[in-house]
């Protein structure tokens, strides 16, 4: 291949890497942290196991990949939608009550349409809701910046809006793919649904240039699902304020084991959201 033709594979018209190559290479880090974040849960304490739980392993890792790749560009960790400000903090409230506020429209339909009831558990305590926000702030926090950070955001500006939210959304539902309870009918349910809440996901961060308002939607949607209602979380078993007791009705409405992002109400409710936030997205100038 003629050297020209490399040099304009490999770079821009301004001599910058382009954003392709620069995603293949945040993917590998992410990869690589992915390892690292592994071993180091192996060799954490077990005292400290509690203040760090799983998830925030990758999270942390990827916060410092993707301060890596901004340091590189010459662009500050607010470039990318980590402001830290007061509006970061309100549009971030704003996100974990509307996550909450459209799992529990999704509860409610499942509690009319007699899928199921809840009773209280035993072993609830103001503790457990703690552990659980804790826990789940790191899933939120790990999953935006591989999903709605640095690289989609690279995407979006090198393929355009759309497909790039496409594009997130499938890689989205491909991370969870191998979770318990993927199988038959519900392995479909989870997949649209996961999808979905992807494409949910990455329309916040268009509509406000801030990874504030999706972290927030995803923890207060992770929250009430597992914590609060006892619902499985994509599959993952939960224990929560209350148990949820299923009737016996058609899995397509409660999801059964998976959760309740395996049933209808999680597609009409989500969907819904998606349409609202698509209006209010379009009027924002890329």
């Amino acid at each position: 291949m003629p050297r020209q033709t490399m040099t304009n594979l490999l770079y821009g018209p301004g001599g910058t890497l382009r954003d392709g190559w620069r995603v293949m290479l945040f993917a590998l880090g992410a990869g690589a942290c992915s390892t690292v974040a592994g071993a180091m849960r192996l060799a954490l304490p077990e005292a400290l196991e509690p203040w760090l739980p799983a998830p925030w392993f990758p999270f942390l890792g990827l916060a410092c990949l993707t301060w890596l790749f901004l340091q590189l560009e010459g662009r500050p960790l607010a470039s990318v939608g980590l402001a830290l400000d007061r509006r970061w903090g309100l549009e971030f409230l704003g996100g974990v009550l509307a996550g909450a506020g459209l799992m529990a429209l999704m509860a409610l339909s499942a509690f009319l349409g007699g899928g199921c009831r809840w009773e209280h558990s035993p072993h609830a305590s103001m503790g457990q809701l703690a552990a659980g926000a804790w826990l789940y702030l790191g899933v939120a926090g790990g999953e935006e910046l591989l999903f709605r950070g640095y690289p989609f955001q690279r995407l979006v500006r090198s393929l355009g809006r759309w497909p790039a939210l496409a594009l997130g959304a499938l890689l989205f539902t491909a991370l969870h793919w191998g979770n318990p309870g993927m199988t038959g009918a519900t392995r479909a349910w989870a997949c649209l649904n996961i999808a979905l809440a992807g494409l949910l996901l990455g329309l916040c961060w268009l509509w406000t240039r801030s990874l504030a308002l999706p972290v927030g939607l995803h923890l207060g949607w992770n929250w009430t699902q597992g914590t609060l209602l006892g619902f499985g979380v994509s599959g993952l078993p939960s224990q929560g304020w209350w148990s949820p007791v299923l009737r016996g009705g058609p899995a397509w409405i409660t999801g059964g084991a998976f959760g309740l992002e395996a049933g209808l109400p999680c597609t009409v409710v989500t969907a819904a959201a998606c349409l609202v936030l698509a209006r209010l997205s379009v009027k924002v100038v890329d």
